[in-house]
């Protein structure tokens, strides 16, 4: 019996591309639309999707339909992401760009496939084929050299069911920190609610300041230990949490550049291109130029300012400018009227938020340590160098 064979992908699985759907073919409501956004890792799949006339799909697009266990694959822009499909995004279709996968026979288990599509080995095929020098990207005729690691079907099985443990604690943790998160929105709203602006300003009530680019061509300002954060490195979090940053600055770097060194609790807005994504941060941290990073002068309400800036996000926009990419400048932001309850109210809120923050976070933390954890075992099952009873008795010492 063979354990494990490299096969051509397309021997052991079926696919299907996107149907090609035009922005005008856009509903304010209707069947869900995939979106290449919500295969994000951690994302909801239906998260920023936007949807279809259901009877243009019953007439067009009926057979694109995702159903439970699919999975998907992105091929252009987040180059390579998988999801596999849940309950709530039964009946959706997905935008061009995505692949579903399906078991073409039994040689392959439903369970198994996303593994196979996140294996290193696959991971290198995916980069090797992208094509673009703009927006990197690959097509269903790629997919037909690609092969795939495909174990005996019972390592498969137990494969998906020692990775899939850490994928359910992965989802719950998610849904405790979405629901702590929404609970301190709503809390705000709460607290916000009959409160008129006041004559007090952002640039009033909270230092405002951007960042800056060390020069790049200088190797003595760059790998170093000091977090320097790109808006890049804000869109990619699944919470506003920022705890490390893709790239790093030395001190000498640091002191090139228009960034202060931001102590931990800043709150990090993006600034330009994309205005309005979020993260406070967990560990000091310089910023480049595409941030205005806010500091209250009292940390009391460090919370209150972080949620008042998250709802006035359509405000920022209609202020920022520019001919290449809209930015919002600092100038206009700090012009911004702020809305304040009583100081206790504020406090009070302050504490709450706090805590419901804290626990978001802390799933958070949790989830990258076990995607951590799934990323060291999965090459090890994949090439036999652990056995399946070993990798679960790992898994259940960490979840």
């Amino acid at each position: 019996m063979i354990e494990r064979a490299t096969m051509p992908l397309t021997d052991v699985l079926e696919f299907r591309e996107g149907p090609g759907i035009m922005a005008r073919d856009f509903r304010d409501s209707g069947v869900p639309l995939l979106r290449l956004a919500g295969l994000k890792t951690g994302a909801p799949l239906l998260e920023g999707c936007n949807f279809l006339d259901p009877r243009m799909v019953d007439a067009k697009w009926n057979h694109f339909r995702v159903e439970v266990g699919d999975v998907l694959l992105s091929t252009s822009a987040s180059l390579g992401e998988v999801a596999t499909v849940d309950e709530s995004a039964v009946g959706a279709v997905p935008y061009t760009g995505i692949i579903n996968f399906r078991p073409r026979d039994d040689r392959m288990s439903p369970r198994f496939i996303r593994f196979a599509l996140t294996e290193r080995s696959f991971k290198l095929q995916v980069e090797a084929m992208g094509v673009g020098s703009v927006m990197r990207h690959f097509g269903p005729s790629h997919l037909r050299k690609m092969t795939v690691t495909v174990p005996h079907l019972a390592v498969q099985e137990g494969i998906a069911d020692v990775l899939g443990a850490l994928d359910d604690k992965i989802a719950a943790n998610t849904v405790l920190a979405s629901s702590a998160e929404g609970l301190a929105n709503a809390l705000f709203t709460q607290s916000v609610s009959g409160a008129e602006l006041s004559d007090s300003t952002f640039g009033d009530i909270a230092a405002v300041r951007g960042g800056g680019t060390p020069r790049t061509g200088i190797e003595e300002y760059w790998d170093g230990d000091i977090n320097w954060v790109t808006p890049t490195d804000v869109t990619a979090l699944s919470g506003p949490y920022l705890e490390s940053t893709s790239r790093r600055i030395t001190k000498l770097g640091l002191e090139s550049c228009a960034s202060p060194l931001y102590p931990a609790g800043s709150i990090l807005m993006t600034s330009r291109a994309t205005i309005g994504a979020f993260a406070v941060a967990q560990q000091p941290t310089a910023t480049n130029q595409g941030f205005i990073v806010v500091n209250p002068h009292d940390p009391a309400f460090n919370w209150w300012i972080f949620h008042e800036m998250r709802s006035r996000v359509d405000e920022f926009i209609s202020l920022a400018n520019g001919a290449t990419f809209l930015e919002l400048s600092r100038g206009n932001f700090k012009k911004f009227r702020v809305r304040l309850a009583d100081e206790s109210t504020m406090k009070q809120f302050g504490i709450t938020a706090d805590a419901l923050h804290a626990q978001a976070r802390q799933a958070f933390v949790e989830n990258a340590r076990l995607a951590d954890a799934g990323d060291v075992l999965l090459p090890m099952l994949m090439s036999g160098k652990i056995r399946v009873k070993e990798a679960a008795q790992m898994v259940g010492d960490v979840v």
